[in-house]
């Protein structure tokens, strides 16, 4: 008897003292508590110790006890700015693991990065979620502003909030964009060299700014640096100070905005009453916010593994070398398409800021009391014509829009871009056979005639070229237009290929060569 009562008394005192130590670490929360917040059950105490979490915990102090039942409904906010959150935090933590391994200097970016994917284990997937995570960020930051417009969450009280995300909008597209220059390699240099440029077509300030931004007439060691120090320091503190602000502003201060439906909807009192009943943050939205935060990390992993290309890294940057189709950002070619339509200080300056400008003053311009959609057919449309704007600015920011190239180049890069592969770079070494190929002269079945399986990848690219360099005949682009597709043995498991076309000049009738050459090694792999 006197055992089992020591037993007995043992394994209490251990619970006891486990207890006590689940409740130092949950900052109140007992085992029987605990069990009870996992299983969705009701408080196990009085008072009700879930509340007291929101007092003593540093985690939780910052989240509210409860929330209106009305606000959490998914399609009203679709967890827009959750996600936009936790996209954020997926930055920082895939960034400190690439600033380890990372090297901010001219000579050393671009073979630091080629280190962090070839022999950091896990270093490309890292890579590839931070760039993948940041163009998500300004995706779901731009639905995210743009359902607070939709739904009118920018009125009264929250006009201070909708300037707060504005200023997280403007400081999460600089985020994205100040990390762009930092592979160092042909598409980063020479997108920053374009953008950094628009800073000099500023009035006053435009050469002082330019230089501030890049230290010194051309991007080098200076301007990598100060990108790279902006990036990782500056301008995540400062997103980190506004993000607080933000989030305190809805969480402490006004909450989520109701459904307008709600508040201003022909709804049955009683579904009025249910829409503001309290829903206790611990454990129904925290239990969410947890399957959110394994729902998103799990699509993050699957979409960059299997579904994404992967970061982009091309050739070293060489100041010297423009690349042929340079262009900005994806977020930024509304931009970029409306300096095609005008001065660069008017387009690239002036109306950039008289729009922020204008997205500041929309609480103090749009005077209609209501929130609903269908009582603010004006606000509404004005901002879907705005996004349909947006749209078709993007698209004339591409270079498939107004970007004249001359037909020859055009033709050649297609086949062979300066960066990227392209059809004649996946051409197998085997079936580069020497020799001159000229188009309407050579039959392409009988390219290669001693390969007992031919060469159908090399005939497709002669073809390829064959019919655009006829199309453009026929065009005019290049009257009496000839071309020959040129394949040398260089030096020992090195061939040259060289695309040559020869036309007459429309204007002069001149005789006019374009050619390029491209090194195609034997153990070249893909590119």
């Amino acid at each position: 008897m006197l055992k089992t009562l020591n037993v007995q008394d043992i394994r209490k005192k251990t619970v006891q003292a486990l207890d006590t130590r689940v409740r130092a670490i949950t900052a109140g929360l007992g085992l029987n508590e605990l069990r009870a917040v996992l299983r969705g059950d009701p408080a196990t105490e009085r008072p009700n110790p879930r509340y007291k979490v929101h007092t003593t915990s540093f985690l939780f102090h910052i989240r509210p006890r409860y929330y209106e039942r009305g606000s959490t409904i998914f399609t009203h906010t679709f967890r827009l700015g959750f996600f936009t959150a936790f996209f954020f935090f997926v930055e920082l933590f895939t960034g400190l693991i690439l600033m380890i391994y990372y090297t901010p200097s001219p000579g050393e970016a671009y073979n630091s990065i080629l280190s962090l994917m070839s022999n950091v284990p896990f270093g490309k997937l890292m890579r590839d979620m931070h760039r993948l995570g940041a163009e998500a960020m300004v995706i779901f930051t731009v639905l995210h502003m743009l359902r607070m417009y939709l739904t009118g969450s920018y009125k009264k009280e929250r006009s201070f909030t909708w300037m707060t995300g504005l200023v997280l909008l403007l400081l999460t597209l600089i985020l994205s964009f100040s990390g762009y220059l930092l592979p160092w390699d042909q598409l980063a240099y020479w997108a920053v060299t374009i953008g950094t440029s628009m800073a000099e077509a500023a009035p006053l300030v435009g050469r002082e700014a330019n230089l501030l931004l890049r230290g010194a007439p051309d991007i080098g060691a200076g301007g990598l640096l100060r990108f790279y120090l902006a990036h990782i320091v500056l301008l995540p503190l400062a997103a980190i100070l506004v993000i607080s602000i933000h989030y305190y502003k809805v969480a402490r201060e006004h909450g989520i905005s109701q459904p307008a439906r709600f508040e201003e909807g022909d709804v049955a009192p009683e579904v009025k009453k249910a829409a503001k009943q309290r829903i206790d943050y611990i454990p129904d939205l925290l239990t969410h916010e947890v399957f959110l935060t394994a729902l998103g990390l799990f699509l993050l992993t699957l979409v960059t593994v299997y579904f994404y290309a992967g970061a982009p890294l091309e050739h070293i940057a060489n100041p010297q070398q423009t690349p042929l189709d340079t262009k900005a950002p994806w977020y930024f070619w509304w931009l970029q398409g409306m300096l095609k339509l005008g001065d660069k200080t008017l387009m690239g300056i002036i109306l950039p800021t008289l729009l922020a400008g204008l997205l500041v003053a929309i609480p103090y311009i749009d005077r209609n009391p209501h929130r609903s959609l269908y009582k603010r057919p004006l606000a509404v449309g004005a901002g879907l014509l705005a996004v349909l704007i947006l749209v078709v600015l993007s698209y004339m920011g591409t270079p498939a829009y107004r970007i004249q190239t001359p037909p020859a180049t055009r033709i050649v890069q297609d086949l062979a871009p300066e960066e990227g592969l392209g059809p004649l770079r996946a051409v197998p070494y085997d079936q580069l056979v020497p020799g001159v190929y000229e188009i309407g002269v050579t039959n392409p079945e009988e390219i290669c005639p001693d390969i007992d399986f031919g060469c159908p990848e090399l005939q497709a690219v002669f073809e390829e070229f064959g019919d655009r360099v006829n199309e453009a005949k026929e065009s005019g682009s290049l009257p009496n237009a000839q071309a020959v597709l040129v394949i040398e043995d260089w030096q020992q498991n090195l061939r040259k290929v060289t695309p040559r076309i020869i036309w007459n000049d429309a204007a002069s009738g001149e005789s006019r060569t374009y050619e390029r050459h491209i090194y195609l090694h034997k153990d070249r792999g893909g590119e």
